[in-house]
């Protein structure tokens, strides 16, 4: 009788080696810089001259698109940002002055979230489309309310997740989109970077400053890659480093269950050296990992069954991503339809991040259904 013979294990089984091929294949050509409106836009009008405002602008100068107001609660802040940025815009003495112009279409409310929702309120009463700086708001409840107002009005309401239109996200969103990758079983995030400018600045007072006001990109990106499956829920923690100069935590993690997948995501904000950024998708059809040295430089490499594609990507996280939101919401104007960015869609990003800083505060996974029923953000 012949021995059985053991069976044959390979290093590539140990996942010691990489297993597929190595060979160099031409990478899908796929649409992931933002889209553009056929039409000259309507006016847009900016409330809210902080220092963020520098990429909004650049970006849509860079486009073309109609800058024609501006207004601060300090007025010689937007009259420096007008003579920088918009020469042709007016500065307008209050929010209510830019309102009432006839010819602000657009009304980009560049604010801290906490008067951004009664100028949302008042911008959907005059009929102006909205885009909200991010995080939306702090409450679920009260950004339901104001997407049933804009909907009642017949306004389109966005929100600027430019993270969304950063290149490689872009590639990312319709590398999955196309099927490209195949379903998606697993999204792991990696930030390390160093957020400690924030010490002694408004954003010093913002208790979950790592997970909110910062990680609500990774949040809204895990959802656009995971979109096709329902959150379960979410293991958080936040943790102070030794080093770090801000009130708040600049160490946080979670970890996301979905039906047929996970997501991870690392922020390790007190990073002073060699600062990374790194995504890695898999899918049942292949992976996708971008890497790079910040937010801004990343590197793409499709990892198929044929073998290895790199992309070459054009354009930047800033100022291109700022381009991107307010394209869309241009374009879903002109189409008279919702933005892919809007803020019903945007309310399922918020919710994987309340989640999260539940988590965070009980020590215990937290039900996203559950959250999405109303959630509130504290912030001291």
């Amino acid at each position: 009788m012949a021995k059985r013979q053991k069976p044959h294990i390979r290093d590539e089984d140990y996942a010691i080696t990489a297993k597929g091929s190595r060979r160099r294949i031409a990478a899908p050509e796929l649409p992931y810089r933002p889209p553009r409106p056929r039409r000259a836009p309507p006016g847009i009008g900016v409330i809210g001259c902080g220092g963020i405002i520098a990429s909004h602008l650049r970006a849509y100068r860079k486009a073309g698109y109609p800058v024609i107001a501006l207004t601060d609660l300090d007025l010689k802040k937007a009259e420096a940002v007008r003579k920088r940025f918009a020469p042709g815009a007016t500065v307008c003495r209050s929010a209510e002055e830019l309102l009432d112009r006839t010819d602000v279409g657009v009304v980009d409310i560049a604010t801290h979230p906490g008067p951004r929702v009664t100028l949302m309120q008042q911008a959907i009463a005059r009929g102006k489309h909205v885009l909200s700086q991010k995080p939306f708001v702090e409450d679920l409840a009260v950004g339901r309310r104001l997407v049933a107002k804009a909907r009642r009005k017949g306004v389109c309401l966005a929100v600027n997740q430019n993270g969304r239109w950063a290149p490689h996200v872009g590639y990312a969103r319709a590398a999955i989109a196309a099927g490209v990758l195949g379903d998606v079983m697993a999204v792991d995030l990696s930030v390390h970077w160093d957020h400690n400018w924030c010490a002694g600045t408004p954003f010093d007072r913002i208790r979950h400053l790592a997970l909110y006001d910062f990680g609500i990109h990774w949040f809204d990106m895990i959802h656009c890659y995971l979109r096709e499956q329902r959150p379960q829920t979410v293991f958080a923690a936040v943790t102070k480093s030794r080093t770090q100069r801000t009130r708040p935590p600049l160490l946080a993690e979670a970890v996301i269950r979905f039906p047929r997948a996970q997501a991870s995501l690392l922020l390790r904000a007190d990073t002073r050296w060699g600062p990374q950024d790194r995504t890695v998708i898999v899918g049942t059809r292949g992976t996708l990992v971008s890497e790079g040295r910040d937010l801004n430089h990343q590197k793409v490499t499709l990892y198929l069954e044929d073998g290895i594609a790199r992309p070459k990507l054009a354009t930047r996280w800033f100022d291109d991503g700022f381009d991107g939101t307010m394209s869309e919401l241009l374009c879903a104007i002109e189409e008279r339809r919702e933005p892919s960015n809007s803020a019903a869609d945007n309310l399922k990003s918020l919710a994987l991040c309340f989640a999260a800083m539940a988590s965070a505060d009980q020590g215990e996974p937290a039900s996203v259904r559950q959250i999405a029923s109303g959630a509130v953000v504290r912030h001291d």
